[in-house]
């Protein structure tokens, strides 16, 4: 394995660990059973680039493949479900699990949003400006809305502060650095901090769209 595939590999576990932690906090507190949580925490990981690998037409989608990455989905969900089920008095740490639940879900949202606006560039779509962007944003949402799908609540993505816009701002960050300059790490690194850092921001200090509200 050569030092860029080592570091792809590197950054996908990352946000597969990441992911599927999200996947499975969400599903504790959907009441699910064990089998439920472990595929929610692996959905949550892998949704994304099942997600983009279809709009972009390669199928079968490329994690099929990548039979580590899906032991890592499944093993990281399990052990999360085995600490969680030891704390059964989950209540108390509400709000300790809602903040790793938001670091963890942000770190996902960068790796995934950068990487699959690179699959898109190393796919042959460098000059689909838009398709590229998508492609980004797909990833790195997508599990996320797959999980809330599951979990029978209104996609977080299309709810809570500034998540897809995120995406959006970090991955057009990777696009041009990219294309323009030539950087591949730089873009990377750059895409990703700027949407885990958007994302903590956004949280910290409840940045949110503007939404219309009802008065019934």
């Amino acid at each position: 394995m050569c030092v860029s595939q080592s570091i792809v590999f590197l950054l996908e576990s990352i946000g597969t660990i990441a992911f599927a932690v999200t996947g499975v906090l969400v599903a504790v507190e959907s009441k699910l059973d064990f089998f439920g949580i472990v595929f929610t925490g692996c959905i949550t990981a892998v949704g994304g680039g099942i997600s983009r690998d279809i709009l972009l037409g390669n199928t079968p989608p490329a994690i099929f493949g990548k039979t580590l990455i899906i032991m890592i989905a499944i093993i990281v969900s399990v052990i999360a479900f085995l600490l969680l089920y030891i704390k059964k008095n989950l209540y108390l740490y509400r709000a300790k699990i809602e903040d790793i639940n938001n670091f963890f879900d942000a770190v996902g949202l960068g790796v995934f949003s950068v990487m699959g606006a690179e699959v898109a560039l190393t796919s042959g779509f460098e000059n689909n400006f838009t398709l590229v962007i998508i492609s980004g944003m797909v990833t790195g949402i997508g599990g996320g809305m797959i999980r809330d799908i599951l979990t029978n609540s209104i996609p977080f993505v299309l709810r809570k502060y500034v998540y897809a816009v995120a995406s959006l701002v970090g991955t057009l960050a990777f696009y041009f650095i990219k294309v323009y300059w030539g950087n591949l790490p730089v873009a990377s690194v750059v895409g990703t901090l700027l949407i885990i850092l958007i994302r903590l921001l956004a949280i910290k200090y409840r940045w949110r769209l503007p939404k219309i509200e009802i008065d019934k």
